[in-house]
Protein backbone atom coordinates (compact mmCIF):
# COMPACT_ATOMS: atom_id res chain seq x y z
CA UNK A 1 0.00 0.00 0.00
CA UNK A 2 1.16 3.48 -0.76
CA UNK A 3 -0.07 6.73 1.27
CA UNK A 4 -0.47 10.07 -0.55
CA UNK A 5 -1.57 13.47 0.79
CA UNK A 6 -2.28 16.69 -0.35
CA UNK A 7 -1.54 19.70 1.47
CA UNK A 8 -2.00 23.36 0.83
CA UNK A 9 0.32 24.65 3.64
CA UNK A 10 -0.45 28.45 3.39
CA UNK A 11 3.21 29.39 3.58
CA UNK A 12 2.83 27.66 7.20
CA UNK A 13 0.54 31.20 8.24
CA UNK A 14 -1.67 29.23 10.41
CA UNK A 15 -5.42 30.20 11.46
CA UNK A 16 -4.02 32.21 14.22
CA UNK A 17 -2.01 34.00 11.71
CA UNK A 18 1.39 33.05 13.05
CA UNK A 19 4.05 31.48 10.36
CA UNK A 20 5.10 28.22 12.13
CA UNK A 21 7.18 25.65 9.75
CA UNK A 22 7.48 23.43 12.53
CA UNK A 23 3.70 23.06 13.29
CA UNK A 24 3.04 22.13 9.42
CA UNK A 25 5.54 19.50 9.95
CA UNK A 26 4.17 18.33 12.67
CA UNK A 27 1.12 17.75 10.88
CA UNK A 28 2.77 16.51 8.00
CA UNK A 29 4.27 14.07 10.65
CA UNK A 30 1.38 13.12 11.74
CA UNK A 31 -0.49 11.89 8.68
CA UNK A 32 3.26 10.27 7.38
CA UNK A 33 2.80 9.54 4.02
CA UNK A 34 5.01 8.09 1.75
CA UNK A 35 3.99 11.12 -0.99
CA UNK A 36 3.33 14.47 -0.41
CA UNK A 37 2.00 17.29 -2.86
CA UNK A 38 2.15 20.79 -0.84
CA UNK A 39 0.73 24.17 -2.50
CA UNK A 40 2.47 27.66 -0.87
CA UNK A 41 5.79 25.85 0.32
CA UNK A 42 6.95 28.90 -0.75
CA UNK A 43 7.21 32.66 -0.05
CA UNK A 44 5.84 34.73 -2.62
CA UNK A 45 8.13 37.71 -2.82
CA UNK A 46 11.85 38.26 -2.80
CA UNK A 47 13.96 34.96 -3.18
CA UNK A 48 10.79 33.00 -2.94
CA UNK A 49 12.31 30.91 -0.13
CA UNK A 50 10.68 27.36 1.19
CA UNK A 51 8.69 28.19 4.35
CA UNK A 52 10.32 24.90 5.84
CA UNK A 53 13.75 25.01 5.54
CA UNK A 54 15.88 22.06 4.18
CA UNK A 55 17.62 21.81 7.34
CA UNK A 56 14.61 21.73 9.10
CA UNK A 57 13.12 18.98 6.36
CA UNK A 58 16.48 16.24 6.82
CA UNK A 59 16.88 16.99 10.43
CA UNK A 60 13.02 16.25 11.09
CA UNK A 61 11.30 14.45 8.80
CA UNK A 62 11.49 11.02 6.89
CA UNK A 63 10.94 13.20 3.43
CA UNK A 64 13.29 14.78 0.99
CA UNK A 65 11.68 17.72 -1.59
CA UNK A 66 11.75 16.56 -5.14
CA UNK A 67 14.19 18.68 -7.49
CA UNK A 68 11.76 21.43 -9.08
CA UNK A 69 12.78 24.58 -7.74
CA UNK A 70 14.43 27.04 -9.95
CA UNK A 71 15.16 29.29 -6.86
CA UNK A 72 18.15 28.13 -4.70
CA UNK A 73 15.97 28.85 -1.76
CA UNK A 74 13.13 27.56 -3.17
CA UNK A 75 11.40 24.34 -2.16
CA UNK A 76 8.93 24.22 -5.24
CA UNK A 77 7.81 25.97 -8.32
CA UNK A 78 4.97 28.69 -8.29
CA UNK A 79 4.64 27.11 -4.44
CA UNK A 80 4.26 23.41 -5.66
CA UNK A 81 6.44 20.87 -4.21
CA UNK A 82 6.44 17.09 -3.78
CA UNK A 83 7.83 15.14 -0.90
CA UNK A 84 9.04 11.39 -1.28
CA UNK A 85 10.62 9.26 1.89
CA UNK A 86 14.03 9.50 1.53
CA UNK A 87 14.45 5.61 0.43
CA UNK A 88 12.24 6.22 -2.58
CA UNK A 89 13.52 6.42 -6.42
CA UNK A 90 12.85 9.68 -8.61
CA UNK A 91 12.71 10.35 -12.04
CA UNK A 92 11.84 12.71 -14.75
CA UNK A 93 11.37 15.13 -11.94
CA UNK A 94 9.17 18.22 -14.26
CA UNK A 95 7.60 22.04 -14.39
CA UNK A 96 4.74 21.69 -15.95
CA UNK A 97 3.85 25.13 -17.46
CA UNK A 98 0.04 25.67 -17.73
CA UNK A 99 -1.89 28.81 -19.16
CA UNK A 100 -2.55 31.82 -16.39
CA UNK A 101 -3.68 34.80 -15.67
CA UNK A 102 -2.03 34.90 -12.38
CA UNK A 103 1.13 32.82 -11.84
CA UNK A 104 0.44 29.38 -11.33
CA UNK A 105 1.92 25.91 -12.17
CA UNK A 106 2.03 22.38 -11.47
CA UNK A 107 5.08 19.59 -11.12
CA UNK A 108 5.75 16.07 -11.78
CA UNK A 109 7.96 13.67 -11.11
CA UNK A 110 8.19 9.46 -11.12
CA UNK A 111 8.35 8.06 -7.45
CA UNK A 112 8.77 4.71 -6.85
CA UNK A 113 8.26 3.16 -3.58
CA UNK A 114 7.53 0.27 -1.59
CA UNK A 115 7.96 -1.55 -5.29
CA UNK A 116 4.99 0.03 -7.37
CA UNK A 117 6.55 3.30 -9.43
CA UNK A 118 3.73 6.30 -9.93
CA UNK A 119 3.34 9.45 -12.30
CA UNK A 120 2.66 12.17 -9.36
CA UNK A 121 1.39 15.72 -10.38
CA UNK A 122 1.33 18.27 -7.69
CA UNK A 123 -0.59 21.57 -8.58
CA UNK A 124 -2.49 24.59 -7.65
CA UNK A 125 -5.24 25.69 -10.24
CA UNK A 126 -6.52 28.88 -11.45
CA UNK A 127 -9.67 31.31 -9.25
CA UNK A 128 -11.06 31.28 -12.67
CA UNK A 129 -13.08 28.75 -13.62
CA UNK A 130 -12.29 29.34 -17.22
CA UNK A 131 -8.86 29.34 -16.72
CA UNK A 132 -9.00 26.30 -14.42
CA UNK A 133 -10.41 24.08 -17.21
CA UNK A 134 -7.19 25.27 -19.32
CA UNK A 135 -5.04 24.53 -16.96
CA UNK A 136 -6.32 20.50 -16.63
CA UNK A 137 -6.21 20.19 -19.96
CA UNK A 138 -2.59 21.00 -20.17
CA UNK A 139 -1.66 18.74 -17.21
CA UNK A 140 -3.76 15.73 -19.10
CA UNK A 141 -1.92 16.32 -22.03
CA UNK A 142 1.62 16.38 -20.00
CA UNK A 143 0.95 13.18 -18.24
CA UNK A 144 -0.80 11.28 -21.29
CA UNK A 145 2.30 12.14 -23.71
CA UNK A 146 5.15 10.31 -21.11
CA UNK A 147 6.76 7.42 -21.25
CA UNK A 148 6.76 5.08 -20.18
CA UNK A 149 2.92 5.07 -19.60
CA UNK A 150 2.76 5.09 -15.82
CA UNK A 151 -0.37 4.83 -12.94
CA UNK A 152 -0.70 8.47 -12.29
CA UNK A 153 -1.66 10.14 -8.77
CA UNK A 154 -3.15 13.98 -9.80
CA UNK A 155 -3.28 15.89 -5.88
CA UNK A 156 -3.58 19.62 -5.15
CA UNK A 157 -6.06 22.33 -4.20
CA UNK A 158 -8.45 22.84 -7.37
CA UNK A 159 -10.18 26.12 -6.06
CA UNK A 160 -13.59 24.28 -8.14
CA UNK A 161 -16.30 24.20 -5.70
CA UNK A 162 -19.14 22.89 -7.80
CA UNK A 163 -18.90 19.05 -7.77
CA UNK A 164 -18.87 17.37 -10.86
CA UNK A 165 -18.69 19.63 -13.46
CA UNK A 166 -15.52 22.25 -14.99
CA UNK A 167 -12.23 20.88 -14.18
CA UNK A 168 -13.58 17.91 -12.37
CA UNK A 169 -15.54 16.74 -15.10
CA UNK A 170 -12.04 16.97 -17.39
CA UNK A 171 -10.11 15.34 -14.93
CA UNK A 172 -13.11 12.32 -14.14
CA UNK A 173 -12.68 11.22 -17.64
CA UNK A 174 -9.39 9.51 -17.30
CA UNK A 175 -8.85 9.33 -13.30
CA UNK A 176 -11.49 8.69 -9.95
CA UNK A 177 -11.84 11.00 -7.21
CA UNK A 178 -10.59 9.48 -3.78
CA UNK A 179 -13.53 10.44 -1.36
CA UNK A 180 -12.21 12.54 0.83
CA UNK A 181 -14.49 15.01 1.88
CA UNK A 182 -14.88 19.08 2.35
CA UNK A 183 -11.05 20.31 3.96
CA UNK A 184 -11.64 24.17 3.36
CA UNK A 185 -11.80 26.39 5.85
CA UNK A 186 -9.77 24.23 8.34
CA UNK A 187 -12.40 25.89 10.83
CA UNK A 188 -15.20 25.01 9.26
CA UNK A 189 -14.60 22.50 6.28
CA UNK A 190 -17.36 22.68 3.82
CA UNK A 191 -15.84 23.44 0.17
CA UNK A 192 -13.84 19.66 -1.49
CA UNK A 193 -10.68 22.14 -2.98
CA UNK A 194 -8.42 20.03 -2.63
CA UNK A 195 -8.60 16.67 -4.41
CA UNK A 196 -6.49 13.28 -4.65
CA UNK A 197 -7.56 11.70 -8.32
CA UNK A 198 -6.07 7.93 -9.74
CA UNK A 199 -5.99 6.87 -13.13
CA UNK A 200 -6.49 2.92 -14.49
CA UNK A 201 -3.74 0.37 -12.62
CA UNK A 202 -4.59 1.94 -8.90
CA UNK A 203 -7.23 1.50 -6.57
CA UNK A 204 -8.47 3.45 -3.69
CA UNK A 205 -8.34 1.31 -0.56
CA UNK A 206 -9.17 4.70 1.53
CA UNK A 207 -9.03 8.15 2.03
CA UNK A 208 -9.96 11.54 4.15
CA UNK A 209 -9.60 14.15 5.53
CA UNK A 210 -6.86 15.15 8.59
CA UNK A 211 -8.87 16.30 11.31
CA UNK A 212 -6.50 17.11 14.29
CA UNK A 213 -5.75 19.85 16.57
CA UNK A 214 -2.49 21.10 15.01
CA UNK A 215 -4.35 20.55 11.31
CA UNK A 216 -6.79 23.14 12.70
CA UNK A 217 -4.41 25.81 13.11
CA UNK A 218 -1.49 25.47 10.84
CA UNK A 219 -3.14 26.65 7.51
CA UNK A 220 -6.99 27.90 6.52
CA UNK A 221 -7.23 23.80 4.59
CA UNK A 222 -6.95 20.61 6.01
CA UNK A 223 -4.50 18.10 4.48
CA UNK A 224 -6.13 15.22 2.48
CA UNK A 225 -4.82 11.81 1.87
CA UNK A 226 -5.30 8.17 0.14
CA UNK A 227 -4.02 4.88 0.50
CA UNK A 228 -3.81 3.53 -2.64
CA UNK A 229 -2.59 -0.02 -3.79
CA UNK A 230 -1.59 -1.62 -7.83
CA UNK A 231 -5.75 -1.97 -9.35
Amino acid sequence: MIKVASYNMRKAIGTDRRRMPERTLEVLREIDADIIALQECDRRLGERAGVISAHLLDEHSPWVAVPLAIRAQSMGWHGNALLVRKDATVSGPRRIDIPALEPRGAVRADVTTHGVTLRVVGMHLDLSGLWRRKQAHAILSEVEDCTPKLPSVLMGDLNEWTPRSGCLRDFGRTHCFAETGPSFHARHPVGRLDRIMVSGGLKILDAGVHHSAAARKASDHLPIWATLAPA
